[in-house]
């Protein structure tokens, strides 16, 4: 039989929030963590705000040698995995070093030193690149690192899956845990993509909001007057771990994670198939590997980008899963209030989702002011919901025609 496998602890590094707290009591609140670029001159871009992380200091948990040595999307995950592994009150000795896995995600990796390295290039030769340029770029030195930093042996990869990356890297880790690989694995994601040449290269492909006047109101999922995502920033980790051995432990346990889908597109670049065939089948595929019935469902946080295409194929694929209860869901996009963290959203997104079952509270998706008719479902619009949720799911896509669906489920023992 396979494992049933728990979340036992969060950390979490946000636009709105470095730490699991405030992260949530910002999201119930509905407020924006979006404004203008404050780490370069964004002068000369079409699009001039993002969801930076803000006020965070790694020194709290690493060392400055070390901290040079790591790229912000590394720094990001390693000082969320501290807070997570706090949060599930674990310590990796304890459990055995070689039962503990890091299933990590991110989208693009160390896009701020691969920026710096090559200004350095271009400008001073290769002779001053960094030693450490590649160890701090490559995408999977989150996954190392949150390893050398914890001592944890067990199972070790990186989901590199675009926007879905975050996602995936729960399912795969969920996987990992049913199989009895493992009895804990850390898992999550991270980016720290807010980089002069990720912004000119999202704004040449029209895909970012230009709402420079307003830019708290740029990120507007389902609204009709949406024009494109905000990028984000940051970090989720999630401490999964069997529920025999949550149990054995006495751990506080927030979730079940109980289904996961994994499907492609197989249709273009960027655009997703525009009939939602992919979306739908992750989704299926999440509710069959839980053994849920679609009317079981109470709560859907949307990968919900505030892009036109984004936004109404994933309602019409879910209208394709859940028929007539599509409109019974309550359905949020964090995304309006924390923008695109694109490798690690799925990540983030999945903690609120844990913390809407725990606390009952179902965040709002923020600046939902004209109804779109192609978008008609419940999108729990500007203002939290006290609402009890025993069955959720969490949807992402990404470019490539990715799709993930992780199904969260109230506990039961």
């Amino acid at each position: 039989m396979r494992k049933r496998v728990v979340i036992t602890g969060m950390g979490v590094i946000s636009p709105i929030g470095n730490d699991k707290e405030t992260f949530w009591r910002s999201l119930v609140e509905g407020k924006s963590g979006i404004g203008p670029i404050t780490r370069f001159d964004a002068s000369g871009l079409p699009t001039r705000f993002a969801a930076e992380v803000k006020d965070f200091d790694p020194t709290q948990v690493l060392e400055r040698k070390d901290i040079k040595r790591m790229d912000r999307f590394s720094q990001y995950a390693v000082v969320a995995t501290k807070m997570a592994l706090q949060d599930a009150g674990l310590e990796v000795n304890k459990v055995g070093p070689e039962r503990v896995g890091v299933v990590f995600a991110t989208g693009i990796g160390g896009m701020e030193t691969f920026e710096e390295q090559t200004r350095i290039l271009l400008e001073k030769g290769p002779g001053k690149i960094s030693p450490f340029f590649v160890p701090m770029m490559i995408a999977n030195m989150a996954a190392g690192q949150i390893a050398i930093h914890t001592g944890a042996r067990g199972p070790n990869f990186t989901v590199v899956n675009a926007c879905a990356a975050g996602t995936n890297a729960v399912g795969e880790a969920f996987r990992v845990l049913q199989r009895g690989e493992a009895e804990v694995v850390i898992t999550g994601g991270s980016e720290a993509s807010v980089t002069p040449l990720a912004l000119a290269g999202f704004s040449a492909m029209k895909a970012l909001s230009t709402r420079n006047e307003a830019p708290e109101k740029a990120s507007r999922p389902f609204d009709r007057l949406r024009d494109g995502f905000v990028l984000g920033e940051g970090a989720g980790v999630l401490i999964l771990e069997t529920l025999d051995h949550a149990l054995a432990r006495g751990a506080r346990i927030y979730a079940e994670v109980a289904g996961y889908g994994c499907t492609a597109d197989a249709y273009h670049i960027t655009a997703p198939d525009p009939e939602g065939q992919g979306a739908a089948q992750a989704m299926a595929l999440a509710l069959a590997d839980a053994g849920v019935q679609p009317g079981e469902v109470d709560y859907i946080n949307a990968h919900g980008t505030s892009t036109d295409l984004n936004d109404r194929i994933e309602t019409l694929a879910i209208k394709k899963v859940f028929g007539a209860h599509a409109y019974k869901l309550a359905i949020s996009s964090n995304k309006s209030m924390i923008g695109h963290l694109l490798g690690a959203a799925g990540a983030v997104e999945l903690i609120a989702t844990t913390l809407t079952i725990y606390e009952g509270i179902i965040p709002p998706t923020i600046n939902y002011e004209e109804p779109d008719p192609e978008c008609d479902l419940d999108y729990v619009p500007n203002k939290a919901r006290r609402q009890e949720v025993k069955v959720a799911l969490s949807n992402s896509f990404g470019f490539g025609g990715h799709n993930a669906t992780v199904l969260l489920k109230r506990v039961e023992v």
